[in-house]
């Protein structure tokens, strides 16, 4: 990566006496150090002396600097500049002091559903980005939580671009070397990645099911593990945890159904098909996302009822449905109670629905079956 001539140094390329470790820590992992640049807090990534010698991470060091270079999206973190002239070389990025999505998980417990989706509505626009990178789609290939970050609008960015590729012309990929668990997190491999097979895009979109699931699952709070953060089948060494996905094997959904309402659990089982082929896209994904965050914001616009004004009962909705209509549901009302939000089962002749209407109080009929 060194050059002769002077008018060759890359643009980016930052001097090291600028770099200040006074009082520096390690964050994350061991490569990845805090440092003062031109009087602001850097994350700086460093190829120490010792592995200048290994051709394959001196190769990894290169590929992700020239993928950092095409990237700039509000979900991914931030490119500064490099030492490439000098030893050790070093990437240097923003620094983001809120740290990563799994230490996040730990310390807060269970989150609101609506900050849920919106958390993953950031990496999945992050995502999207990278993909639709022209002329070649980026892929991340190394989706877990520690390498997710947050910023202090508390907005979250995909970052940790060191087994990233870049999408060929073929459209397809494939691993030089079978998968080794020390270089990533096995916990949140695609399965073709896992058997070395070709993959493409869709091996980031298995890993943000996962990713999913853990932040839905922890909004149901329902055991200890969950609260905390549980990463895919805690319990199981992480060496065994591919074989299961390639096992068709999926981690279980511990908390209620009602948990993963408007359709997001049917999300995260399309996003983690065993056919990356019928895996969506993240374009799609944002899209059911952003119904999903809707329909959770809509809601609270609405309060329940206090106890013994209404509970829930058997209801003609007149207006709606028609004399026909006989359904079981609750009562949610405005702050004025002049209006009425109710969610109900509805019976359309063999098929059974859930729908949500606003009507005037005057308008409901109340009977039993």
């Amino acid at each position: 990566m060194h050059v002769k001539n002077a008018r060759e140094v890359p643009e980016y390329e930052i001097d090291p006496k600028e770099l200040d470790f006074t009082n520096s820590v390690e964050i994350t992992k061991g490569t990845f150090r805090i440092a003062s640049w031109r009087g602001i807090q850097v994350a700086v990534k460093r190829l120490g002396e010792e592995v200048i010698s290994d051709e394959d991470k001196v190769r990894a060091f290169r590929d992700e600097l020239a993928l950092l270079q095409k990237i700039r999206h509000p979900n991914v973190v931030q490119f500064l500049g490099a030492v490439t002239q000098s030893s050790p070389m070093m990437i240097v990025t923003e620094y983001l002091p809120k740290g990563d999505l799994r230490e996040f998980l730990k310390r807060k417990g269970a989150l609101k559903p609506t900050t849920a989706v919106r958390f993953a509505m950031d990496i999945a626009r992050g995502l999207n980005y990278l993909h639709e990178n022209k002329p070649e789609a980026i892929i991340h290939r190394d989706l877990e939580p520690s390498n997710i970050l947050r910023d202090d609008s508390g907005h979250l960015k995909v970052a940790d671009f060191g087994v990233s590729k870049l999408l060929k012309v073929t459209n397809r990929l494939k691993e030089d070397k079978p998968l080794m668990c020390q270089d990533t997190s096995c916990r949140y491999v695609a399965p073709e990645v896992f058997r070395n097979e070709e993959y493409d895009t869709k091996v980031d979109v298995f890993s943000f099911a996962l990713i999913l699931q853990e932040l839905r699952d922890v909004v149901g709070g329902v055991a200890v593990e969950m609260i905390e953060g549980c990463p895919p089948f805690l319990t199981k060494q992480e060496l065994d945890v591919p074989k299961l996905y390639a096992a068709k094997e999926r981690p279980p959904f511990k908390a209620p159904p009602k948990h993963y309402a408007y359709g997001l659990r049917e999300l995260i089982e399309e996003c983690w098909l065993e056919m990356p082929a019928k895996r969506p896209t993240f374009k799609q994904i944002i899209r059911r996302l952003e119904s999903i965050y809707s329909s959770l914001s809509h809601k609270k616009r609405w309060k329940e009822p206090s106890p013994g004004l209404h509970t829930p009962s058997e209801f003609h909705l007149a207006s709606e449905f028609g004399s026909t209509g006989v359904s079981r549901g609750l009562f949610w009302y405005s702050k004025g109670a002049e209006q009425l939000m109710v969610e109900v089962e509805v019976e359309i002749g063999s098929q059974r629905e859930t729908r949500g209407t606003v009507l005037k109080r005057r308008k409901l009929t109340y009977g039993a079956n």
